[in-house]
């Protein structure tokens, strides 16, 4: 069984850090893209940031230079380090990973089980 488990979240100050980490275990041939989302309440869910299997990054505007993504292939890995967090950061943070796993001919997506991130002013 395929699972991403997330790690990373809490509460942090205005201007804090905090890097969210996100493993894929289980039976996987292939790893695709693989992004970061997140969702406030009261809010639809927003991509944050996206990496593909080449390592080519892409980012909302509202957290460009101020958050890197990363992957680790050999580790199954993709990161989230968020620097200079603003209350607006608050959020549940979902990974998201599109990845072939045994026994399939194409890939799915999956989803980890979010982490809550929150920036006090």
């Amino acid at each position: 069984q395929v699972q991403l488990v997330e790690s990373g979240g809490g509460l942090v100050q205005t201007g804090g850090s905090l890097r969210l980490s996100c493993a894929a275990s289980g039976s996987i041939i292939r790893i695709n893209d693989m992004g970061w989302y997140r969702q406030a309440p009261g809010k639809q869910r927003e991509s944050v940031a996206g990496i593909t299997s080449g390592g080519s990054t892409n980012y909302a505007n509202s957290v460009k230079d101020r958050f890197t993504i990363s992957r680790d292939n050999a580790k199954k890995t993709v990161y989230l380090q968020m620097n200079s967090l603003k209350p607006e950061d608050t959020a549940v943070y979902y990974c998201k990973a599109n990845l072939v796993p045994g026994g399939t001919l194409w890939g799915n997506n999956y989803w980890g089980q979010g982490t809550q991130v929150t920036v006090s002013s």
